[in-house]
């Protein structure tokens, strides 16, 4: 990987994982000391993280990181959900014993993360590759890297609302169902719950409360 792909990759993942907060400035002042690296080089990496909405490009003001576009979360929100109702139903009654396996895994140290008091970021990798390792299973895994590409502020959004107490403990309860309604070929079920797992959170008021300096005016 060349030096502007890791930089590029290592800047998104400060994004995502909110160390670096919507609003932030990005100087290149300040990129260009971190990194060794002269300005034209700094200028390309800030072009290609503006082209994937990680951060908006504003003359004479300079490049901050973009705030959270709930239009976007939606939109994301209903594809995925859209999506995952047809999958679920596809692999109802028919889940392979090696998915099972690694589905039920999965939601083991999801369980055990709940008892940390630092499990989120750990809780987030598990609750994504729960719902990949479904996509995978229907043979739906280019889709799931596709949503992957546009997921700059559902990914943060979902984060902050996973902060709310007892919202890991709600969606381990909601995975673990899911997959019974799954085995137990239960496919009508399935939309009604799948639904809320889903959409819940983008019909809150916490989100409003709590981090609306963080909302995309």
């Amino acid at each position: 990987m060349s030096l502007k792909k890791e930089i590029i990759t290592e800047l998104k993942n400060d994004i995502l994982s909110l160390q670096l907060k919507p609003g932030t400035i990005l100087s290149e002042t300040t990129l260009s000391d971190r990194y060794k690296l002269s300005r034209t080089p700094i200028r390309d990496i800030l072009k290609q993280l503006s082209l994937e909405d990680y951060i908006n490009i504003y003359p004479k003001k300079g490049s901050i990181v973009s705030y959270i576009d709930l239009e976007s979360v939606e939109q994301i929100i209903f594809l995925r959900s859209t999506l995952e109702k047809e999958i679920m139903k596809e692999l109802s009654g028919h889940l392979p014993l090696t998915g099972l396996h690694e589905i039920k895994t999965n939601l083991t140290m999801q369980k055990l993360c709940l008892q940390k008091d630092d499990g989120l970021d750990e809780f987030m990798q598990l609750d994504d590759a729960f719902h990949k390792t479904l996509f995978t299973l229907a043979g739906r895994q280019f889709l799931w890297n596709l949503i992957q590409q546009f997921n700059v502020h559902y990914v943060r959004y979902r984060k902050l609302h996973m902060l709310k107490k007892d919202k890991l403990a709600e969606i381990q309860s909601e995975h673990e169902r899911l997959i019974s309604l799954v085995l137990n070929g239960e496919g009508d079920q399935i939309d009604e719950l799948l639904h809320h797992h889903i959409h819940a959170d983008i019909k809150s008021h916490y989100f409003d409360e709590y981090f609306t300096e963080y909302i995309k005016k």
